[in-house]
C-alpha cells in the first residue's frame, strides 16, 4: 500500500492563535468569526463554536481563518489527536493544527478518517513530560495510507453516510434539549406552570415566588458525595468512569462514548451510578451538571459530586434543571475559587437557596419533559450503533480489506 506525508496532501498546516483574555473587545458576544478551542474536537463536523472573537481579536492575535472543509486536530493535553471538520469558515486557537487539503490530491473526508484510524501511531510520537504535545513537523511529516482519488471519494462516502446518521441526529438531540429547556424556564422562572393565572406571587429572599412555594437551602433537600479516584481506560476493565468531561458540553451524558476503570466490589458498590442521580463537576469546569436517565453500569469520578434528594418533596429532573439553569449557575460560578483552576465544595455548591415548588406541580413537569428526554436519550444510544458500526468499518475500509469498488455511491464530495 502506499502512503503519503500529510504535507504532501495538503496545501496548507498551520495552527492558530488566541488574542488576549485581558481585552475583551477582542472577543465577540454576538457575530464575530467563529474561533475552535481544541475541547471542541470531538471526531464531529463544526459549524459552531462556544466563543466568537471580533474584527480587532483577529487582528490583534495569530489567529488565521481557515474554509470550510478544512481538518482539525488537536495539538496538545488531554484531547490531543482529537479531529474535527469545519462546515463553515472559521479561525482557531494555538492548541489546533489545521490542515487545508488539496482536492486535486485527495479528499479531505478521506483525510479524516485515516487520521481517525491512525491516530494512535500519531500520537505516540507526542512529547511533554506532563502532557502530551504535537508539532507542526510531527504532523507534517506523518504518513498516511493514499489511494488514488476515486477509491477515497468511495471510503469517505461510506463512512460519511453513517456520520451524516450520527450529525442529523446530534441535531435533533439539541433542539429536544432546548424543548425542555424552556419548558422548564416558562413554568419555573417565569412562573407560568399551568393553573399559574389562579396563585397570587409572595415576597421571598428571591424574589417574588408563587404562593404555597417554598425558598429553601439546597443543602436541606440533597445528600452529596465526592467520587472515586482512578485512571480512565478505553480497554472495558470495569464499569464505565463518569468524568466532568463526560458531561460538561450538554445536557445529557452519551454513555457509549465514557470510558471504564478497574476497582474493587466494596467501591463499586459505594459510587455506582444510580437512574436519577445528579452529578455537579466541582474543578475545572465547576457547576456544569449531568443527570443518569437509563440503567448503566458506571460509577463517578472524584471531580464530580454526585446529589440525591433525600427529601421527597424534590423530585431529580426538578433538581438537576434547576441545578442546570443561569441563577444556580451564576451562583456557582461566582462562588468558585481559585486562580488558575476553578473549584467548589460540595458544601459550598448546595449553599444557596432554590425555589422548591410543591411536589404535584413537579410531577407535572416530569410528565411534560420525561418524554422528550427519553427520545433524547433513544437517538444517544442510535447514535452508539451507528459510531460502532463506522469504528468497525473503518480499519477494513482504509486497509482495503473491504472492497468499495463495486459499489455503486455517488462520487461527488458531500456538501
Amino acid at each position: 500500500m502506499e502512503t503519503a506525508s500529510l504535507a504532501s496532501l495538503c496545501s496548507r498546516i498551520s495552527s492558530g492563535g488566541t488574542p488576549s483574555r485581558k481585552h475583551p473587545e477582542y472577543f465577540a458576544d454576538e457575530g464575530g468569526h467563529l474561533w475552535v478551542k481544541s475541547q471542541e474536537l470531538v471526531d464531529c463536523p463544526i459549524s459552531d463554536t462556544s466563543e466568537k472573537i471580533s474584527d480587532l481579536g483577529l487582528a490583534k492575535s495569530s489567529a488565521k481563518y481557515y474554509d470550510e472543509d478544512t481538518v482539525l486536530i488537536a495539538m496538545y493535553g488531554a484531547t490531543v489527536g482529537q479531529l474535527a471538520i469545519l462546515k463553515a469558515p472559521a479561525t482557531v486557537n494555538q492548541a489546533v493544527c489545521a490542515l487545508c487539503v488539496d482536492p486535486e490530491i485527495a479528499d479531505y473526508r478521506y483525510v479524516f478518517y485515516v487520521l481517525m484510524a491512525t491516530r494512535h501511531d500519531l500520537t505516540i510520537q507526542a512529547a511533554g513530560a506532563a502532557q502530551q504535545n504535537l508539532n507542526q513537523g510531527l504532523i507534517r511529516d506523518f504518513e498516511i495510507p493514499i489511494y488514488p482519488l476515486n477509491k477515497q471519494r468511495r471510503i469517505a462516502n461510506v463512512l460519511g453516510s453513517l456520520d451524516d446518521l450520527i450529525e442529523n441526529n446530534r441535531r435533533r438531540i439539541e433542539i429536544l434539549e432546548e424543548m425542555a429547556r424552556l419548558i422548564y424556564r416558562e413554568w419555573f422562572v417565569h412562573f407560568r406552570f399551568p393553573g399559574h393565572e389562579d396563585v397570587e406571587l409572595v415576597d421571598s429572599h428571591l424574589g417574588p415566588i408563587p404562593e404555597g412555594w417554598e425558598a429553601v437551602p439546597l443543602s436541606e433537600l440533597v445528600t452529596t458525595e465526592y467520587g472515586y479516584t482512578e485512571s480512565a481506560k478505553e480497554e472495558p476493565v470495569g464499569p464505565r468512569y463518569l468524568r466532568g468531561m463526560d458531561m460538561n458540553k450538554s445536557s445529557f451524558i452519551d454513555w457509549s462514548a465514557v470510558p471504564y476503570c478497574p476497582i474493587s466490589d466494596r467501591d463499586r458498590e459505594k459510587f455506582k451510578v444510580d437512574v436519577g442521580d445528579v452529578f455537579v463537576i466541582r474543578m475545572a469546569d465547576p457547576g456544569k451538571v449531568g443527570i443518569c436517565e437509563r440503567e448503566v453500569d458506571a460509577v463517578f469520578a472524584s471531580y464530580l459530586v454526585r446529589l440525591k434528594p433525600v427529601d421527597a418533596r424534590l423530585l431529580p429532573y426538578y433538581l438537576f434543571f434547576t441545578s442546570s439553569d443561569d441563577r444556580y449557575q451564576g451562583w456557582v460560578t461566582g462562588a468558585s475559587t481559585g486562580a488558575t483552576r476553578k473549584s467548589v465544595s460540595a458544601k459550598v455548591m448546595t449553599e444557596p437557596p432554590v425555589v422548591l415548588p410543591p411536589q404535584d406541580v413537579q410531577a407535572q413537569f416530569v410528565e411534560t419533559v420525561a418524554p422528550i428526554r427519553g427520545l433524547l436519550t433513544n437517538l444517544l444510544e442510535q447514535n452508539g450503533v451507528f459510531t460502532a458500526a463506522r469504528d468497525l468499518l473503518l480499519p477494513h475500509l482504509i486497509s482495503g480489506e473491504l472492497d468499495v469498488s463495486g459499489l455503486d455511491l455517488d462520487l461527488d464530495p458531500v456538501a
